[in-house]
């Protein structure tokens, strides 16, 4: 091999670390636009609509859920919530039923 197409080899390299493309994409992030993060986590759904904000849920894993809140198309707000395990969710409606 010679040094020029070593050279031109390097610089190839350099310029493919570079780009963008090929680096990882983040999930999210605080002021992200609505788009990008929609089209990076396409199974968030929906979950409050009020007063220009937006909260989407994203499940993370079985146990955990992402709350994501944006105002005019931003994101503003993070919150990882834990799911309570439908055994707990039951004991605590029939504390409340006293029958």
């Amino acid at each position: 091999m010679s040094l020029k197409s070593f050279i031109v080899s390097i610089g190839l390299i350099f310029t493919l670390q570079a780009c963008a493309i090929f680096q990882p994409r983040i999930p999210y992030q605080l002021g992200m636009d609505e788009s990008k993060f929609l089209r990076q986590n396409r199974d968030a759904v929906i979950s409050q609509l009020e007063n220009g904000k937006k909260v989407y849920r994203l499940n993370t894993d079985p146990r955990f859920y992402l709350l994501a809140t944006f105002e005019e198309g931003v994101l503003t707000n993070l919150e990882e919530r834990e799911i309570t395990p439908i055994w707990q969710q039951q004991r605590m409606m029939d504390s409340n039923n006293p029958n």
